[in-house]
């Protein structure tokens, strides 16, 4: 059923209550591919705090997208780490072998199907993974489609996985798809290792970088000059200054604390963190 004539009366759009089977602290929850709805499964409804419900509805209702596209991917265990029982996964055609390597079965294969061997296609194929194949002649990347389809599946966090390595153009134009009009006001990154990058955007308040005391935070600005920066948390702040489009001023500030905090009058902020040690934040 179409998700327009049926987020009323779609069971699939409820949240579902019952009791568990099995120990995950008492609560676990899933949610069916494809579809707006959750399943809760709680032990015992009585001996489940406020606080730990508070977290897994947040979770629940701020649905997460995972992407794979078809870059380099060195680090299947970190993917593993990441994933949540609540992730929406997508591969981008190629990406669909990076899923596979990191024990993950998508939920989603989505582009012109060049790079995806027949073997990949039969063996997601058989397990029902949905597949969308695209005219090889588009406009839109791989990528790209993947990103606004899973806007269309309300997602409202992104975390996109091998987007960077290989062809310069296509990491250059993976990173600068952050900028798509169809992701402002969600919360999308690029995990690659120990790295991290997504946008601060102006005019849209304080954004909280996170991290570890000694890591490095870079603030690029994209498209133009980013007015009216302010940075606190880093070894050299910045106060209502201008950061011009082209010189690597930003480049290697570090975190003085776990959480530094940035916000931007005006224009565009690419923030990449490199963490010091690896760390998983699901």
């Amino acid at each position: 059923m179409p998700r327009s004539q049926t987020a009323g009366t779609d069971p699939w759009n409820l949240i579902w209550v019952m009791p568990a089977e099995g120990d995950c602290s008492g609560v676990q929850y899933s949610r069916p591919a494809g579809r707006g709805g959750f399943f809760i499964f709680v032990d015992d409804p009585s001996t489940i705090s406020v606080d730990v419900l508070k977290s897994v509805f947040f979770r629940v209702l701020t649905m997460r997208a995972i992407i794979f596209a078809n870059g380099e991917f060195a680090d299947p265990q970190g993917a593993r780490d990441l994933l949540r029982p609540s992730d929406l996964i997508i591969a981008t055609d190629g990406g669909t072998r990076h899923a596979l390597a990191a024990g993950m079965t998508p939920h989603i294969v989505i582009g012109d199907l060049d790079s995806l061997s027949p073997a990949d296609q039969a063996r997601v194929e058989a397990t029902g993974t949905q597949v969308v194949r695209y005219p090889s002649r588009k406009d839109e990347t791989d990528l790209e489609l993947a990103l606004l389809h899973a806007v269309r599946e309300g997602a409202t966090e992104i975390i996109i996985l091998a987007a960077l390595g290989g062809r310069l153009d296509q990491t250059i134009a993976n990173v600068l798809l952050l900028s798509l009009p169809e992701l402002s006001g969600l919360d999308v990154r690029i995990v690659e290792g120990v790295q991290t990058t997504f946008l601060i955007q102006g005019g849209r308040g304080e954004l909280l970088v996170e991290g570890q005391p000694g890591d490095t935070v870079s603030l690029i600005p994209l498209g133009g000059d980013a007015v009216g920066v302010t940075a606190e948390g880093l070894e050299w702040p910045l106060r209502e200054d201008t950061m011009h489009f082209g010189p690597a001023r930003g480049v290697s500030n570090v975190l003085t604390a776990q959480i530094a905090r940035v916000r931007v009058r005006r224009g565009l902020l690419l923030c990449v963190v490199t963490h010091a040690s690896k760390q998983v934040c699901k």
